[in-house]
């Protein structure tokens, strides 16, 4: 590719990729407002790397999805996952879920 060619991931496309991956998967759940969940799909109607990570993410949806149907998880099972959920904020802080204790930092 000539420096004269645009790269469809340019910088400004990687921002946009990197938004849509971000927010991948509350667009595959349906929990984004309409317009947030409009410029995803806007997003995707143009990204070939995005659409196959949603593609992905909503197979994964369906066989999670599937795999439930028989009952509630054990008990111990959600103790498990419970004691290891990181959530991350937009300020690249994170806040981490460790055997009953909960450690925030923030870089």
């Amino acid at each position: 590719m000539s420096p004269r060619e645009t790269d469809p991931h340019d910088a400004q496309s990687h921002m946009e990729c990197s938004q849509a991956l971000y927010r991948m998967m509350q667009y595959v759940d349906g929990e984004l407002t309409r317009a947030d969940a409009e410029q995803i799909a806007a997003h995707l109607q143009t990204c070939g790397p995005c659409l196959e990570e949603h593609d992905v993410d909503l197979l994964v949806k369906q066989l999670v999805h599937r795999s439930c149907q028989e009952g509630p998880a054990p008990a111990h099972l959600r103790t498990t996952i419970m004691r290891s959920i990181t959530t991350y904020g937009g300020d690249g802080s994170y806040t981490e879920v460790r055997r009953s204790s909960v450690r925030y930092t923030q870089d």
